[in-house]
């Protein structure tokens, strides 16, 4: 595929005992009981979430302001590093604090199989040091899922490398019916509603739907809109942008991670050829809460015209232009293929994606534990069930359970979740920032996506990683040196 892509995902945790607003304080206690070797702190120089896509920086983000709720006075104020506390792992991934979840960042990647690894070993770092902390503290429960059921919602964010020459407004136009209706396969399934609406008993596709109130903005805390347009490539940015999107859900589902990544990253190399979908969609961010609460499973919406299409019937608008257009390599004829089996399951009995979808999967699990019990969804247990699917304890967890029965379909072994969990992906600059942090870990004073500051010969000395994509004689050159003064003048040093 023409990109490079990574997730972020933070996690909900509970503390059995504690009040929300302590969780904080958990969460650096978490972040920091990472045993596996690592580097720190992260280099924010550079980093400007304020930029927009459409060529203006705003004056300010908005912050929610339910979080004041939970804030408590410090006795002594923290740096932004010590809040943070980040780990850069060994295998190119970042793992730190964002606002009370521990967050786990990929490392880039370049092919769906790597990126579904990389995901699910970011499950397992996150597991084992919740394990870690709770040693020595209170038992810490890790949840990889979107909302705590109390009206606040966190994100799994996912970033696709593409040409700056792309206009933003055939950008926009072009994601956004696709994100509108993506939550027909990669929703991970919710209880209830939450917001904007008193809760409801429904089982919705989505988690993330109801948190959404604006089509397209830079923020991500609050007024969260479906397309994000925040400008930070983390790249050259006279060649690269970096779509940020959080309208997605967390999924367990390996199958789910792929497909709905997979699909993304089709359609941004379909829009690159200049092609754009017929159709526009009114009001998205009301269609795509009604299209989650939808019990018929027909998903009609609304174009501007006034017409109304199926869902399915739109996004298979997608996949036909991008069979047309689109020379597959090995991941975009997975994608392609998948994509028009499950649209026409999606279509034909919804339910026979169980194996493959994390709503599917949940609300057959959870429908059959309430028929047995002659409850429905207004049943207070409801919520926990729905809770207990995002379980990252294999012990607790129902999709693990399920997994376990062989009732999942896999993408990646065990083997290659391990794998992972040590070594970077060998084709992204990701290779070098794990290797530098695994070989040479006593010099680096700070990292960041696209650099390196470390300490060379009583010299600190910046290096710069270069593209996003790796150059193979690069790779192959540096396998063979263990001396630092040769990384640096190989991948190029800037002396501070």
């Amino acid at each position: 595929m023409n990109t490079v892509f990574g997730i972020e995902t933070e996690y909900g945790i509970l503390v059995e005992g504690q009040d929300p607003s302590d969780l904080v304080k958990e969460v650096i206690e978490v972040v920091r009981s990472c045993s596996r070797p690592s580097a720190h702190p992260w280099d924010y120089r550079g980093e400007d979430p304020r930029r927009d896509l459409r060529g203006y920086r705003v004056n300010h983000l908005t912050q929610n302001p339910e979080d004041a709720r939970y804030e408590k006075p410090q006795t002594r104020p923290m740096t932004v590093q010590e809040e943070r506390s980040d780990r850069i792992l060994t295998n190119g991934a970042r793992l730190y604090n964002d606002h009370g979840h521990p967050e786990y960042s990929t490392p880039e990647c370049s092919t769906l199989r790597e990126l579904v690894a990389h995901d699910r070993a970011g499950e397992r770092i996150v597991l084992e040091c919740a394990r870690v902390r709770g040693e020595s503290g209170p038992a810490v429960r890790i949840f990889k899922n979107n909302t705590d059921h109390h009206g606040m919602s966190y994100g799994c964010h996912e970033n696709y490398l593409f040409p700056r020459e792309m206009p933003f407004e055939a950008l926009l136009l072009g994601m956004m019916p696709f994100l509108v209706t993506r939550p027909i396969f990669a929703g991970a399934g919710k209880v209830g509603a939450e917001v904007r609406s008193s809760p409801v008993p429904v089982f919705q596709l989505s988690q993330r739907a109801d948190f959404f109130t604006v089509d397209a903005s830079v923020d991500t805390l609050h007024q969260r809109p479906i397309f994000n347009t925040r400008d930070e490539p983390h790249a050259d940015p006279r060649q690269y942008r970096r779509l940020h999107m959080i309208c997605g859900d967390a999924n367990l589902s390996e199958y789910a991670t792929a497909l709905k990544v997979g699909t993304t990253a089709v359609v941004l190399d379909l829009l690159r050829t200049g092609w754009s979908p017929p159709f526009a969609i009114r009001n998205p961010v009301a269609t795509i809460s009604a299209l989650s609460r939808d019990q018929s499973w027909q998903w009609h919406l609304t174009l501007e015209t006034g017409k109304t299409i199926r869902a399915t019937n739109l996004q298979r608008v997608y996949l036909d232009a991008a069979l047309d257009r689109l020379d597959a390599d090995a991941d975009t004829q997975w994608v392609l293929g998948e994509w028009g089996t499950v649209l026409a399951a999606l279509e034909r009995d919804p339910l026979v994606l169980s194996d493959r979808l994390d709503w599917v999967a949940k609300r057959s699990l959870l429908e059959q534990f309430l028929k047995e019990e002659d409850l429905d969804w207004t049943a207070s247990i409801a919520p926990s069930l729905d809770l207990a699917y995002h379980d990252l304890d294999p012990e607790n967890g129902l999709f693990y359970g399920l997994q376990e029965m062989g009732a999942m379909r896999r993408i990646v072994s065990d083997a290659e979740i391990a794998e992972a969990a040590v070594s970077p992906p060998m084709t992204t600059r990701a290779w070098l920032r794990g290797n530098i942090v695994r070989r040479f870990p006593h010099a680096v004073r700070a990292v960041s996506w696209s650099r390196i500051s470390l300490e060379l010969d009583e010299q600190s000395i910046v290096l710069d990683l270069g593209a996003p994509s790796l150059d193979p004689s690069l790779r192959d050159r540096l396998e063979q040196s263990e001396d630092l003064s040769d990384w640096a003048a190989a991948i190029g040093r800037t002396q501070t």
